[in-house]
């Protein structure tokens, strides 16, 4: 529902409790009163995009200022099942349909490249959040069989992307999955969102920037090449660039564009799961709508997640929430033979989603100083990545080169 006096949609982001919720290490200290008038940048949004926006402008001496409604790490962030992959929602040789094989191969490379890149960050800054590095089994399913997988590994061979196809005969005997094919990669990864999320956050705040929270943007202006701000407290600030990193709560002004918001569900077991050894290196997807997506947590619980559907109110139903729980259940157990029982945790989010799975980044229409990103859909953490570095970039004057390749249409 929209609220006035606010430039974004409001949702409640997430509903039970997730599991990072309920593990240390996923706070962090802010100021409640903003200390400056005047800021080079404004970060509206304290989850893991702002925390990647943040830190990637670290070092550059810039007056940061990052403010959210909320405290830090208590949005959508905190819902994510954090199964960091380079794949996307819409298949590469799907996308090449859509946008063509050049711009389709350069958006597959780049999600591969930002994986690599938050690997290497988390390595750097060590940032204790249970990263763990994991290849992906993608299983064929009602949308996508055999042929359509055949012709997935095929398409990324071509973009230099490594994948191996499994017969359905090897997928047996090695995973004990029965389903007709499955492309086994790497390049994928998992972790505990809340702690990376704090923990990008606390490493940028002690490179100076300013963390504030309970601060609501309700109005902005381009002045020339500054932007005011206006906020629900009655504060007035100028910046130089504003980012809004507001996951789902999209700006009321791209409200009408091709983004739609859905409802998703997941479960966590309890610890120490009896569950086959191969899950451990594995996060697992199908390609059927909607997908089922499961991994396994260094704690032994297994995380599962699906059962997506159209409507922005569908997650708040808690009959609902218990139904499409047991659901999860059920289908893990058919696929895999792994048995949950009743979940540790289960919770259910909002999430935005494009016609083509990519997320929209740029500027908002008719301010240049003033940049946008969301419709992340399932590949939240890595979409975030990229978003940080193309709008850092152009804020430091570093134009990148696939700066083109996300627009909001």
């Amino acid at each position: 529902m929209n609220d006035t006096g606010s430039l974004t949609r409001h949702y409640s982001l997430r509903r039970d409790e997730p599991l990072w919720a309920a593990l240390p290490g996923g706070g962090i200290t802010t100021s409640r009163k903003i200390a400056s008038k005047t800021y080079d940048v404004v970060i509206v949004g304290a989850g893991i995009s702002g925390a990647l926006t943040a830190h990637a402008l670290v070092g550059h001496g810039l007056k940061v200022l990052v403010v959210d409604r909320r405290r830090p790490v208590r949005g959508s962030s905190l819902a994510s099942t954090a199964m960091i992959q380079h794949e996307i929602d819409v298949p590469l040789h799907v996308l090449q349909n859509s946008v063509g094989s050049h711009r389709a191969r350069r958006i597959w490379q780049r999600s591969a490249g930002a994986v690599e890149q938050l690997a290497q960050m988390i390595v750097d800054l060590r940032v204790k959040c249970a990263f763990d590095r994991k290849r992906t089994l993608y299983l064929s399913g009602d949308e996508y069989g055999a042929r359509a997988l055949k012709a997935e590994v095929d398409a990324r061979a071509d973009a230099g992307i490594d994948a191996e196809l499994l017969s359905g005969a090897r997928l047996r005997a090695h995973f004990g999955i029965d389903r007709t094919a499955a492309i086994d990669s790497g390049i994928s990864a998992s972790a505990n969102p809340a702690q990376l999320t704090a923990g990008l956050f606390r490493h940028a705040r002690e490179h100076g920037t300013e963390i504030v929270s309970g601060v609501e943007i309700s109005d902005i202006q381009a002045l020339g090449e500054r932007v005011a701000i206006s906020t629900s407290r009655g504060a007035l600030l100028s910046a130089g660039h504003v980012v809004f990193c507001t996951g789902y709560e999209f700006l009321q002004c791209l409200a009408h564009k091709s983004q739609k918001v859905m409802s998703t569900w997941a479960i966590a077991s309890r610890p120490n799961l009896e569950r086959p050894t191969w899950l451990d290196q594995y996060l697992v997807w199908e390609g059927s709508d909607p997908y089922l997506y499961f991994r396994s947590t260094p704690d032994g619980r297994v995380i599962v997640g699906g059962e997506d559907e159209d409507g922005e109110e569908a997650y708040r139903d808690e009959a609902k929430r218990q139904r499409k729980s047991k659901r999860l259940v059920e289908k893990l157990a058919d696929l895999t033979g792994i048995a949950v029982g009743q979940p540790d945790f289960q919770w259910s989010a909002p999430f935005a989603v494009t016609p083509q799975g990519l997320p929209m980044i740029g500027h908002a229409p008719g301010m240049k100083n003033v940049y946008v990103t969301m419709g992340f859909g399932g590949n939240g953490i890595t979409f975030s990545q990229i978003a940080a570095q193309l709008i850092s970039s152009e804020i430091l004057g570093h134009h990148d080169a696939d700066w083109d390749l996300f627009p909001i249409e």
